[in-house]
């Protein structure tokens, strides 16, 4: 019987090698099946290959002509990284979240996605994907060579997730986020429409004043020989600046914008930029307020699915993108190194709210740390909710408020200097 060598991932993760004895290629794959292991790599021992070569060279030889071809699916394939929609990423992890909770493997599921036909780019993803990972490489490292749409946090989360064999879980939770990130900006879009619209309105009314009217007043004011009100003399200074200094002050602007993300982008400077957004008013609770509900959320799923708490905790901080936060988690996880309690390293170092270190005491003297910190998630959840519908409420009346300031002032300026031009001609 023939001998076959295997290089297949067990269920926690691990790659295993051996041999075992099978009639055919298909009886191997049932075999390793049964075990429970992914196969990687199945080939034939050399004794059994040269066999084989010996009792039938002609049929090998065609055998190989046809794979020396060129597969259509593989030619079709483009090379590089793929970049994907934000549809796209969600109707992924969807899909491959999905397969993944009905008990397939990683591969067959990957494989399931490749041969549907209308998922357009993501198809050569999950081809990509797929072959990358059967040769023994991370579902996470894989993420990151084929695809840049993916991202640092999503790669992360994924990492946290083959480590905690909960990546179905993992991706269901990150679904949910990308889709509410997405009716986030939809919802942002739509209440920006009518404060765009007056903002468009404002700026045309504005270069009316300055390039018609406020000359028209100025004529107006030195044929009557009276004398100019200090309002129409402000504005009538600050339009003749605008006019004389515009283009230094666009490029002034423009080269502020490219000076604050060339500096915002700095490897040096993203620490302090990190714990800047932190501190932005109604930007910086929201910010905050995220962080807690995917810490809390990461944290459930590894520490439910077995993993010890440091390690849940190491994975949760690499899942963290703003640095600010990620030193917090260091200091947290220094603290729990060195003995000390969950709850108590929180509260040592300050940073953490008083409910969220209360759920996870209770947490802790109850031996259900993992339902406390799903229930602290979904209580931060609904705060997030309430703050994001608080900014979209005061989007509109604050952009009303700021244009009719802006036009109320322009037109009792000049409407102040007409009555007095028509006072000194009478």
């Amino acid at each position: 019987m023939p001998l076959f060598a295997y290089k297949a991932l067990a269920a926690n993760g691990s790659v295993t090698t051996g041999e075992i004895d099978a009639a055919d290629r298909p009886e191997a794959l049932r075999v390793l099946d049964k075990k429970g292991l992914q196969p990687v790599n199945l080939r034939e021992t050399a004794a059994a290959v040269s066999a084989r070569k010996s009792s039938g060279s002609a049929k090998a030889k065609a055998e190989d002509s046809d794979r020396s071809k060129p597969d259509a699916k593989e030619a079709a394939i483009p090379e590089g990284p793929i970049k994907l929609k934000r549809a796209e990423v969600v109707l992924f992890t969807e899909e491959l979240s999905d397969m993944l909770s009905a008990g397939l493997q990683l591969e067959p599921a990957l494989k399931s996605m490749e041969n549907r036909q209308e998922l357009g780019n993501l198809k050569a993803v999950s081809y990509k994907i797929r072959q990358i990972v059967r040769d023994g490489v991370n579902f996470s490292v894989a993420l990151k060579k084929v695809s840049p749409s993916f991202g640092p946090l999503y790669c992360s989360l994924a990492a946290a997730g083959e480590a905690s064999g909960a990546l179905d879980d993992i991706l269901k939770r990150q679904a949910h986020y990308l889709k509410t990130l997405a009716e986030l900006q939809a919802r942002l879009i739509l209440a920006m429409i009518y404060p765009a619209f007056l903002i468009l309105a404002g700026i045309g009314v504005s270069i009316i004043f300055i390039t018609v009217l406020i000359p028209q007043l100025t004529a107006l004011i030195q044929t009557s020989g009276g004398k100019m009100p200090l309002g129409a003399a402000i504005l009538i200074g600050a339009s003749a600046f605008i006019k004389k200094w515009w283009i230094v002050m666009l490029l002034t602007i423009i080269a502020s914008l490219i000076f604050f993300k060339a500096w915002k982008d700095n490897d040096a400077n993203k620490p302090a930029w990190d714990r800047m957004k932190l501190k932005l008013p109604l930007v910086g609770p929201v910010i905050t307020s995220r962080f807690y509900v995917q810490f809390l959320e990461t944290m459930a799923n590894l520490v439910g699915n077995g993993l010890p708490l440091l390690r849940a905790l190491e994975l949760s901080r690499d899942a963290t993108q703003n640095r600010g936060l990620r030193g917090e988690l260091d200091k947290v996880i220094a603290q729990v190194g060195d003995g000390r309690s969950f709850s108590k390293a929180l509260i040592r170092n300050g940073a953490f709210p008083p409910l969220l270190i209360d759920m996870i005491s209770v947490g802790e003297q109850t031996g259900k740390i993992d339902q406390s910190l799903r229930r602290a998630a979904e209580r931060f959840d609904k705060e997030l909710d309430k703050s994001l519908q608080r900014i979209m409420a005061l989007v509109m009346p604050t952009v009303l408020i700021i244009m009719a300031g802006l036009i109320g002032t322009m037109a009792y300026l000049m409407i102040t200097a007409i009555f007095q031009t028509i006072s000194n001609l009478n």
